[in-house]
């Protein structure tokens, strides 16, 4: 495995004083947001996308780091009724800049559509009941979704994408490792898992074991913890929808790797992820409304420089007879 970081982590920092501060705390690679529910600040999606010198200075920026540039990340709701075809474009811009870079895996949401076709409101349907949720949600997956997904996927195999890493995520239609796996079973096997287990924990999935539940389906993977309020998730419960901007009166929040889950759980998580054959980059996503951006980093890399495994195995059962 290898440490990397989300570009947004220090989006309050100029481009080159972000990557100075990424190495100097043993970061390996950098996971860029190039727009939609990001100001991509370190990121000028259009310029790169015109100019094969703007790509070469780029990378070289990186390269005098000792960075890498492991993905993109384009992460909003092209399926929303109103601004959707505005985050498609971000979307495909970046699956085009993706190919041109050399990569093969883009980050991104699934999306989430109105509840039917003259609504103006993304819908997220959490409720079995009443049961026009039912027709609606059918609605969501089989007049928006999957057409959108087929359209998408034979797009980015034009352009030599192999893993569209969805992040699993709250108001969004593919929010979780079992709709995930629909979609892939529906669209192929480039659907795959960006898994950030903090949107799980809140959600009260066992992010453990959802390891084993995707397999080889986790194309990319974020680090990134979630602390659990408890007194206030007592009375509240985890169906949070209050200002982000201070953890106290809210039931969860996101936090530093570490905060809400300790090294132990860290170091499982790892391990369940080589055991499932994960050997990819996992990637820091700073969003602790307590901590410094560069405080929460720290930790953060502390705990993965512990819980990750850097190496291959190399274990062979001695033959004795």
């Amino acid at each position: 495995m290898k440490l990397a970081m989300v570009s947004d982590s220090l989006a309050n920092l100029p481009l080159d004083d972000m990557l100075q501060l990424a190495a100097a705390n043993g970061i390996g690679g950098i996971e860029f947001n190039t727009g939609n529910w990001s100001t991509a600040p370190h990121f000028d999606l259009d310029a790169l996308l015109a100019s094969d010198a703007a790509r070469s200075e780029f990378r070289d920026k990186l390269k005098r780091h000792d960075l890498e540039l492991v993905a993109l990340n384009c992460n909003g709701n092209q399926l929303h009724p109103v601004y959707g075809p505005e985050h498609d474009k971000v979307v495909r811009d970046t699956i085009r800049l993706t190919e041109l870079f050399g990569l093969r895996t883009v980050v991104l949401m699934s999306g989430l559509p109105a509840a039917n076709a003259t609504d103006q409101v993304p819908n997220w349907i959490t409720s079995s009941w009443p049961e026009e949720n039912q027709a609606n949600l059918r609605w969501q997956w089989e007049e928006r979704l999957l057409p959108y997904w087929r359209d998408l996927v034979s797009f980015a195999g034009e352009h030599g994408i192999e893993k569209l890493a969805i992040e699993m995520h709250g108001h969004q239609l593919v929010f979780s490792p079992d709709t995930l796996m629909r979609l892939r079973a529906e669209i192929g096997d480039m659907v795959c898992a960006n898994l950030d287990p903090s949107h799980l924990m809140w959600m009260g999935a066992d992010a453990i074991q959802s390891v084993d539940y995707l397999g080889d389906a986790i194309g990319h993977v974020h680090g990134k913890d979630t602390f659990i309020n408890a007194p206030v998730a007592a009375t509240r419960t985890l169906l949070e929808n209050g200002s982000l901007a201070s953890a106290k009166p809210r039931a969860w929040t996101h936090a530093a790797i570490g905060v809400g889950h300790d090294l132990s759980w860290w170091t499982s998580f790892c391990y369940r992820l080589a055991m499932n054959g994960y050997d990819g980059w996992i990637s820091i996503e700073h969003e602790d409304a307590t901590l410094s951006r560069n405080e929460g980093i720290m930790r953060a890399v502390n705990v993965l420089e512990s819980a990750m495994i850097f190496e291959p195995p190399d274990y062979q059962v001695q033959q004795i007879s």
